[in-house]
């Protein structure tokens, strides 16, 4: 089976799974704390469910690691990374800004495609390694933009950005950028794929929130690394930018780190 053949798969099942959650959006959706005082839903799990039992159906000796269920073993050496809804709490509080991933590693573990679909705004974006980036169904890129200066440079939980450090560089990026702006989750990354934003600064995320997210900026013709520059999609931090200022942002968050 071809890399596009299991984009095209995680396409139908982002898209599947993105439907389900719409069911449970907006309607007073009853919500646990998990041990990691980290909101979940039935949504969540329904849509894990699903997206392993669609991409198993298709892909029988493949693994999964999902967020809620965790890992179940393949043979084939393929994984599938799974984030039923990134954004849970946007989810529950009713803001459209959450996705649904899936990101597949191949059997040297590297990041090899993604799907990303973002139910409540209809929009959609998948990636395979050599096969280009595809937004609502159209080839999309990175922006030109090459100067910090000119750049929209969105970031992550402003929770995550409480050291002293991290305080001081959101600053300089206030002062330095064209405009900052707190987005959070999938679509900040999804921004720069599609050349809406030109910097993503995701300081603390877990492997379902970006093995999805690498395939899809770097076939978009973006850099993706993480905060120490290292090109990894499970880092534990992640930068996506465009090329243009890549070299800039990754020195700024350098000098703070």
């Amino acid at each position: 089976m071809s890399l596009k053949q299991r984009m095209e798969a995680a396409a139908e099942a982002v898209s599947g799974a993105g439907e389900l959650t719409l069911e449970y959006f907006q309607k007073g959706v009853e919500v646990e704390t998990k041990a990691d005082l980290s909101p979940v839903t039935v949504a969540d799990r329904e849509a894990e469910n699903f997206l392993v039992e669609f991409l198993a159906s298709r892909f029988p000796g493949d693994g999964f690691l999902g967020e809620e269920l965790g890992e179940r073993p393949g043979s084939s050496g393929f994984r599938w990374v799974i984030d039923p809804i990134d954004g849970t709490k946007a989810f529950v509080h009713g803001v459209p800004l959450f996705g649904v991933l899936v990101g597949l590693e191949d059997p040297d573990r590297e990041a090899v495609a993604g799907a990303i679909c973002l139910p409540a705004l209809g929009e959609s974006i998948i990636a395979a390694k050599g096969e280009g980036c595809f937004w609502n169904g159209h080839r999309t890129k990175v922006s030109g933009v090459a100067a910090l200066s000119a750049a929209f440079v969105v970031y992550g939980e402003e929770e995550c950005f409480d050291s002293e450090n991290t305080v001081e560089m959101r600053k300089r990026l206030h002062q330095s950028a064209l405009l900052v702006r707190g987005l959070g989750d999938c679509y900040g990354h999804m921004l720069v794929a599609t050349g809406r934003a030109e910097a993503m600064l995701d300081p603390i995320v877990s492997d379902w929130d970006s093995v999805a997210v690498c395939p899809i900026v770097e076939e978009a013709g973006g850099i993706f690394t993480d905060w120490a520059g290292h090109r990894t999609a499970t880092g534990k931090s992640a930068i996506s930018t465009n090329a243009g200022i890549g070299a800039e942002i990754r020195a700024l968050v350098a000098e703070f780190s």
